[in-house]
Formats: C-alpha cells, sequence, structure tokens
C-alpha cells in the first residue's frame, strides 16, 4: 500500500509515493493503543488511590449492644493523608502490636490496665475499628469508660454490666503507655509487620508500602504533638495520679479541642480527675443538671461533649453513632442486684429513704437534678474548680452555625444531686470516688477509709461496694489516697448520725433501686 503526494512545478508533476508495509501499521496501532491503555490505567489507578485514601467506612453492629461496645463514634483519626485531625490513638497494626512491641512497659497487656476482652473479638471493649485515611484506625468509644464487670465472689465468673461505671480501667496509665511505646525506638515497619503476623493479622502489600514511607513517621509525629499538648497532665509526678476508675475529664479537653497551653494553667485547676459516672437510665434525667457539677442540662450537649473528651473532632464525629447509642441509654435499665434483699430490711429502709434520701436522690424529688452548692454538701471542691468560666465561654464556639452549638453549659458553684438507680453498680461513692462502700459513705469523715484499692471486681454484698482491703484487691487494683489533693473524702455527711440498724435497713433498699 502507497499513498501519493503530486507537487506541481513549471516542468510538470513530480509524484511523492510513499510506502507503508503491515508492520509499520501494527506499530503504529500498537503504540496507539498502548499509549490509550497506559493512560485509562493511570486514571484508574488514581480513581483508586483517591478512593483508598478518601474512604471512610466503619463495621455496622444490628446488635445495639454490639456497636455500643465496638462501633465508632467518629474518634478515630480523619481529616486527610496530609493534615489527620483528632483521634488520640494510633492505626490499628500500631495499637494491636505495641504490647508485644514494649512487652516490659505492659505485661499483662491491655487487659492489665482493666480493659475488658471478649473472644470473639481482637480489640477490647471500648476501642472501634474505623477505615479511614487509608488504613484502619481505632478510636476510644463510649463503652471504654461506661462498662464494668463484677464477681459475686473471687471464684465466681465475671459479670459485664454495659452502662456500669468502667471502675477497673487506669485510663491514664493508658494514655501514658501508648505514648511512651509509640515513640519508642522498637516501633518499627518491620516490627509492627512481624507482631501483627505472630498473632495472625495478615498485613497486606499496600499496608506494608504505608508503614515503611509514611505511618510509623506520622504516628511519632502526632504521638509527639498530643504528648507536647497534654504532657503537663500525664507527666508530672506532682499531680495525683487518675488511679482506675477515674478520669480528668475536662483538662485534657482543654489541650485537645481548644489547643490550650496545661503549663500555663494553675497547678490547682490540673487536678479534676473523677469517676466515670452510670449511663442507664438516661431519660428521666433529661432536664436535670449534667456532670459531675451540674455543668450542662442538655443529654444531647452531655453526650457530644463526652465525644470530643474521647477524640472526636467536629471534622470527624458520627453523628448517626452517637445518636443511636443516645437512643439506646434513654431506656436501658440498671441492673439488678446480684444478691439476695432482705425484704423487711428493705420495707424499713424505705421509709427511711423517703424520709431523709428522697428530696435529692429520688426521680421525683424537689432538688434531685439540682445543683447542692460546695458550702452545704461539702466534698472535695478540684473537680469543681477545674471546670472554669473560660471554658464553658470557650465551649459555645464549637460547632458554631450548626444544629449541635453548644447552649446548655454554664459554670456551677456545686455538684449535682443524682438519682440513685442502680446506685450498688456504682461504687465507689461520691464525685471522685473517694468512698468504697455505702456502709462507709454513712460513717462520719474520719471514719472512713483513708487507704483502699480500687479496680478490684469482686462483690462486697454486705457493705455495698467493692472489696477494697484485701491482698488480692491491692494486688489487682491501685491504691486510692484520700489524703492526696482532689482525693478527699470529706462531705456528704447524710444519714451518718443514724443508728447501725437504720443504716443496715437503708443500705438494704438501697440495693433494689
Amino acid at each position: 500500500m502507497s499513498d501519493e503526494v503530486i507537487i506541481r512545478t513549471a516542468e510538470g508533476d513530480l509524484v511523492d509515493r510513499v510506502y507503508t508495509s503491515p508492520v509499520d501499521r501494527w506499530q503504529h496501532r500498537f503504540r496507539t493503543t498502548l499509549l490509550l491503555v497506559v493512560a485509562i490505567a493511570a486514571v484508574l489507578i488514581t480513581l483508586v488511590m483517591v478512593h483508598y485514601f478518601l474512604a471512610d467506612s466503619t463495621v455496622g453492629y444490628d446488635d445495639i449492644r454490639e456497636h455500643f461496645k465496638y462501633g465508632s463514634i467518629g474518634s478515630e483519626p480523619g481529616g486527610s493523608v496530609l493534615t489527620p485531625v483528632g483521634g488520640v490513638l494510633p492505626p490499628y497494626l500500631i495499637f494491636k502490636t505495641l504490647p508485644a512491641i514494649c512487652p516490659e512497659r505492659l505485661p499483662g497487656g491491655y487487659a492489665s490496665l482493666g480493659f475488658i476482652l471478649e473472644t470473639s473479638h481482637d480489640l477490647p471493649i471500648g476501642i472501634s475499628r474505623r477505615r479511614r485515611l487509608g488504613l484502619d484506625q481505632v478510636g476510644v468509644n463510649c463503652a471504654a469508660c461506661h462498662t464494668g464487670t463484677v464477681r459475686t465472689s473471687a471464684a465466681g465468673p465475671e459479670q459485664i454490666v454495659l452502662g456500669m461505671p468502667a471502675h477497673q480501667l487506669d485510663l491514664e496509665r493508658f494514655f501514658q503507655f501508648v505514648q511512651a511505646c509509640s515513640l519508642d525506638d522498637r516501633l518499627t515497619a518491620g516490627n509492627v509487620i512481624a507482631k501483627a503476623e505472630a498473632m495472625g493479622t495478615p498485613v497486606s502489600l499496600m499496608q506494608r508500602l504505608l508503614l515503611y514511607l509514611m505511618v510509623i513517621q506520622r504516628a511519632k509525629l502526632e504521638t509527639l504533638s498530643l504528648r507536647n499538648r497534654i504532657g503537663p497532665l500525664l507527666n508530672d509526678p506532682t499531680l495525683p495520679p487518675w488511679g482506675r476508675g477515674r478520669v480528668d475529664t475536662f483538662n485534657p479537653y482543654k489541650a485537645i479541642q481548644f489547643n490550650w497551653d496545661l503549663s500555663s494553667l494553675p497547678r490547682d485547676e490540673l487536678i479534676g480527675a473523677a469517676d466515670f459516672p452510670s449511663l442507664w437510665n438516661q431519660q428521666p434525667r433529661d432536664g436535670m443538671h449534667l456532670h459531675w457539677d451540674g455543668d450542662n442540662t442538655s443529654l444531647d450537649e452531655r453526650n457530644l461533649s463526652a465525644a470530643l473528651g474521647a477524640g472526636v473532632t467536629p471534622v470527624t464525629v458520627d453523628y448517626a453513632s452517637i445518636q443511636r447509642i443516645h437512643d439506646w441509654i434513654l431506656k436501658l435499665p440498671p441492673p439488678r442486684f446480684p444478691f439476695p434483699v432482705d425484704p423487711a430490711k428493705s420495707t424499713r429502709g424505705k421509709v427511711l429513704f423517703d424520709a431523709q434520701c428522697a428530696q435529692c436522690h429520688s426521680f421525683t424529688g424537689a432538688r434531685t437534678g439540682n445543683v447542692e452548692d460546695i458550702t452545704s454538701i461539702g466534698t472535695d471542691p478540684f473537680r469543681l474548680n477545674s471546670y472554669t468560666y473560660l471554658l464553658a465561654t470557650s465551649q459555645t464556639l464549637l460547632f458554631p452555625a450548626d444544629v449541635h452549638h453548644f447552649q446548655h453549659f454554664s459554670k456551677t458553684n456545686g455538684y449535682a444531686n443524682m438519682p440513685l438507680d442502680g446506685i450498688w453498680a456504682r461504687a465507689p461513692y461520691l464525685h471522685n470516688g473517694s468512698v468504697p462502700t455505702l456502709a462507709d459513705l454513712l460513717n462520719p469523715p474520719a471514719e472512713r477509709p483513708a487507704l483502699f484499692a480500687r479496680g478490684y471486681d469482686v462483690y462486697d454484698e454486705h457493705k455495698v461496694g467493692f472489696i477494697a482491703d484485701t491482698a488480692e484487691a491491692r494486688a489487682k487494683g491501685s491504691i486510692y489516697d484520700t489524703r492526696i489533693q482532689g482525693n478527699g473524702n470529706g462531705g456528704h455527711l447524710y444519714g451518718t448520725t443514724l443508728s447501725e440498724d437504720q443504716k443496715q435497713d437503708l443500705i438494704e433498699y438501697l440495693k433494689t433501686l
């Protein structure tokens, strides 16, 4: 085959014939097709990578109890690969392997910190998993602080109670361990891959590339940033430890959500650890003063604020998940007392309760849900003082011009009177957990234990609280010292003048709430 080109000149026409062979034509078509295939492949790869890194998905749980325990509320890191935001934990593969990478820092693994592990899941209760930024991320959800265990005897089975304060969880030591091991020289891509595969967790080629190229470095940088912000709180040996079953609710919040310099705050303001509260039976609490100091009257705002304390941000929050939990805890019933109750004593105790306690502690009490002035209640003031007017004002800046805009936070001057439903499972008592049992709470402060163990889950059915004075309790828990600032067990003198028989009757009735 040939193509002709005719050139006209004065002397005549010149004919230029160009001959092409079948090979030439095939090569031309091949090159054109190859370029088109490469271009299409590049576009597809780009789309796949964009989808890979922009995908935001989480495991769904039809069972609301499973969702509460393991579902995401949006506390995992989000944003973009170059500018991640939110979250307080490293990615899934790193988080899972940290105890094996730094075994001497946490010999008993996450369970030694009071996390509850079920054989059907590879993460503890309260740790969620979500695909973001190209990796499986982990975050803290509601169940971490609001799920506890109870045993009726040292040899008895462990009963997991959802909505119960996580009295066994040492959250401060958990964050200290995660930060320390994340910055350890042994945290390398090779180590993470080896430990994960030794645990039976496969690591894909893409995950390997990401671990080697960016994830380890990014995790260390994010950990350094977080440590710089909350280090003055977690790493100051002069501050009282939170201990098991307690958390400083608002000081980490100040650093994580508002980037406040904690080192510039007064030392007394940094002492604010308090007990995890229960989460059951929330519907009749709507409109009451919530949080220990009664700083908010909206369940929705209280729930969203608690999520922010777990690492959620306005960018990463999962409103639908939080709403699902909100709807469930409205009617979640308190757990039943797991031992027999003396009906005659309980009947006499109800008369005492109605006469001396119901005004502040029954759902129909005139003062229930109101704030009791600190001069009247007389309990330790540090948790109250850690929540400031400036913080209350700053919270109104979150979610501006949004349906979730905070409008109900305010500074108070006392602690809120709480309904006592499920009170047996809310030990230890008072806002800072400074009194181990109800029997101790009905004694004058001078007769309450000055030192006791927290975090042991074997229950004392007679004193109504967890066993706190045995060698095993001390070995498995942490020692609580009421002489330390923020840990005071004074105040709440109500009921302390009752006779011993009256106290026993009242305690018997309280078991039934």
